[in-house]
């Protein structure tokens, strides 16, 4: 049996996404990144917003993760998978995202995160970019 992989950090999210090829950092601000590829957003850290609160208190969440994923697929996969964090909102219909509390990023592992962001990297990059990266790491 394979051991119990570690709870994935909020420093694994800046981690993994600098760690892929090309990223560069569009944000305003050190506490909120807009993680990017070819000018592409893959993951960002945003700003409160009206569509995501705590449905007891109102409050607006603060510690909101957008993730791209690859496809509307992929997104359903992982919202509607009550063993994952991912979650969505009505703001988001339509676009390939997931959205993922601070809070809640140690539901994952850190494989598991890292996937996802390796995942949404290449959903963004260039198709030479992601082929380089893909055949680079064993899997093309």
């Amino acid at each position: 049996m394979a051991p119990r992989q570690r709870p994935a950090t909020v420093d694994d999210i800046h981690t993994v996404a600098q760690a892929m090829p090309h990223v560069t950092d569009a944000g305003s601000s050190t506490d909120r990144p807009v993680y990017q590829v070819g000018g592409k957003s893959f993951v960002f850290f945003r700003t409160p917003r009206p569509d995501a609160r705590d449905p007891d208190t109102g409050e607006r969440f603060d510690d909101v993760v957008v993730i791209w994923v690859p496809s509307e697929d992929d997104k359903l996969a992982l919202v509607q998978d009550e063993g994952t964090p991912f979650f969505t909102t009505s703001h988001f219909d339509g676009h390939l995202s997931v959205l993922v509390r601070t809070s809640r990023i140690g539901e994952l592992s850190r494989t598991e995160l890292a996937e996802v962001i390796q995942d949404a990297w290449l959903s963004r990059a260039s198709p030479r970019r992601a082929q380089t990266w893909l055949s680079e790491h064993g899997l093309a």
